[in-house]
């Protein structure tokens, strides 16, 4: 059953806060390590276990590996990542998260695709 797996990808918060990030935009490790304040193992630990499932896919651009929600990920996924987004502003890890990405988006230099993210609704870019 579809739908059950892809609530036992979302069951852990780990998981929770890195695809609310994917739904985002795409990211590396090294960008979860910093928003999420985690080791690259336990990162890396729940990045195979969404990959296995097959709700995130990597992509390797120069010396990053670049995750992203993947285009054929179950159809079950997209309710939960649309609630996820709109959870958002009203749950403070989640809006903290998004911060730090927001931060780090002005701040690093990443390969084309990754850290493209839309601007957070009350914030201002630094450039």
């Amino acid at each position: 059953m579809k739908l059950a797996q892809v609530y036992r990808c979302l069951a852990d918060p780990t998981r929770l806060r890195i695809l609310h990030l994917l739904a985002q935009t795409p990211l590396c490790v090294c960008h979860f390590e910093e928003i999420l304040s985690e080791p690259q193992v336990k990162i890396s630990k729940h990045l195979a276990y969404l990959r296995s499932r097959g709700m995130v896919t990597g992509k390797r651009a120069q010396n990053w590996m670049i995750y992203s929600i993947a285009e054929n990920a179950p159809a079950e996924l997209q309710p939960s990542v649309r609630l996820l987004r709109e959870a958002a502003p009203t749950d403070p890890v989640l809006t903290r998260d998004l911060r730090r990405l927001q931060k780090l988006a002005c701040c690093r230099d990443a390969p084309k695709g990754a850290l493209e993210v839309p601007r957070l609704k009350g914030t201002r870019r630094r450039d």
